[in-house]
């Protein structure tokens, strides 16, 4: 996004030789109100059963590198210069969340965290 808000110059994608879809990362992104709804369900489960509990938060779908890019062109209707980079020491291919524990638990599933929501979202913030 503050590539597409003239923030920064182009934005760096490390690495696009990774054993995945399209060669970029795959990456589990949350919106921050599905974020705030697990984290409220688990205060009010942990305040109803007295116990602690660690659980997963995710959309467990996994998007790539270059699936957010090309989304977030469509969406902001901005070319969003990019420059591959080398890959990053230790970034794994994909990352995603397993959150039945949290399904199961709290009743929680990830409502908005779907790539045009997120994206969408976080361009209007930004706009602000």
């Amino acid at each position: 996004m503050e590539t597409a808000c003239g923030i920064r110059k182009e934005m760096q994608v490390f690495g696009d030789d990774y054993d995945t879809r399209d060669g970029t990362c795959i990456r589990d992104y949350i919106h921050v109100s599905d974020l705030a709804s697990g984290h409220a369900m688990a205060l009010d489960y942990i305040l109803k059963n007295n116990k602690s509990i660690t659980v997963n938060l995710g959309s467990e779908l996994g998007f790539s590198v270059k699936e957010v890019l090309e989304t977030s062109r469509k969406l902001t209707g901005k070319p969003i210069p990019a420059k591959i980079a080398g890959r990053r020491e230790g970034d794994p291919a994909m990352l995603t969340a397993s959150c039945s524990l949290a399904h199961e638990l709290l009743g929680w599933k990830a409502k908005h965290s779907d790539l045009e929501t997120l994206i969408s979202t976080s361009w209007k913030a930004y706009n602000k």
